[in-house]
């Protein structure tokens, strides 16, 4: 299928104020079942600059820069993604020894993934949460995987909160409850208890009423052999092909689509809308 989406985002302000670089993460990244079709963003007031990188973790980030006051900013990225129907679970995972959990990396994977096996924010608590859950799946990796996510979607209750960071894991665990990034840090700490790579990603996703006027948030698993592969306790499952990412991150807290400061004394109020559909291809 084609998926279209729009995201626009404004900001204003009370009074004039000088804008400093702005770094936008509104750029879908590409996968093998996934693939951009076209693409533009627009903001307003036109920027002096804009410049596209890379960022250290391989996300497309687009860096704006601005000469002159404003009341205003706004943006607006558009996208249209060709999305094919693709077996998240079509893998072997290997060496084979990793099929169980806990397991040991290969000595070259565990250099590169030692950011998203970070113990940072995992409580006894937490590991205890994540060991129940991988006894009851008998300690196999990838049912703990998916038992995990449908543990947090069946047992949770969810909570629309669009703004600020991710809860502490154990302050999701304790309440039950949460918003999507609040899930996906639950379950990164979850599998980082037990020596599994996660990272969390932000990005949009197609289907549920729900999410479909907001950022949404997942988590990717490092599988020896599978890759990065896409888990959503939200949804209670592992992805299929009506996500769209836009980055994906060890830290909660770095891929807000925009991202800078300014200089001056105003209020700044924001706005942000998105839409995604199906479109005929």
């Amino acid at each position: 299928m084609n998926l279209r989406v729009k995201h626009s985002l404004r900001y204003t302000y009370d009074q004039p104020v000088a804008l400093g670089p702005h770094v936008l993460y509104l750029y879908p990244k590409t996968y093998p079942h996934q693939q951009i079709l076209n693409y533009a963003l627009h903001i307003d007031p036109l920027p002096s600059k804009v410049v596209r990188n890379v960022d250290e973790e391989g996300n497309v980030q687009q860096v704006a820069y601005f000469a002159f006051n404003t009341s205003f900013f706004t943006v607006e990225a558009e996208m249209t993604l060709r999305s094919d129907p693709f077996n998240v679970f079509d893998f072997v995972l290997f060496p084979f020894e990793t099929q169980n959990i806990p397991f040991r990396y290969p000595d070259r994977a565990q250099k590169y993934l030692a950011p998203y096996l970070s113990r940072h924010e995992i409580t006894p608590y937490v590991e205890q949460f994540a060991r129940q859950i991988a006894t009851q799946a008998n300690w196999a990796t990838v049912p703990f995987l998916t038992l995990l996510s449908q543990h947090i979607h069946d047992n949770f209750f969810y909570q629309h909160r669009a703004e600020g960071r991710a809860f502490p894991p154990e302050t999701t665990l304790r309440g039950q409850k949460g918003s999507c990034r609040d899930y996906s840090s639950l379950f990164i700490a979850a599998c980082r208890s037990l020596g599994v790579a996660a990272r969390f990603v932000s990005g949009y996703l197609y289907g549920n009423p729900a999410q479909a006027h907001e950022l949404h948030a997942w988590v990717e698993v490092f599988l020896p052999g599978a890759g990065w592969r896409g888990f959503d306790p939200t949804e209670g499952r592992a992805m299929i092909n009506n996500h769209v990412c836009l980055g994906a991150s060890a830290d909660s807290d770095q891929l807000a689509p925009v991202m800078g400061t300014f200089q001056g004394n105003a209020a700044a109020v924001l706005t942000a809308y998105v839409e995604i559909e199906e479109v005929a291809g």
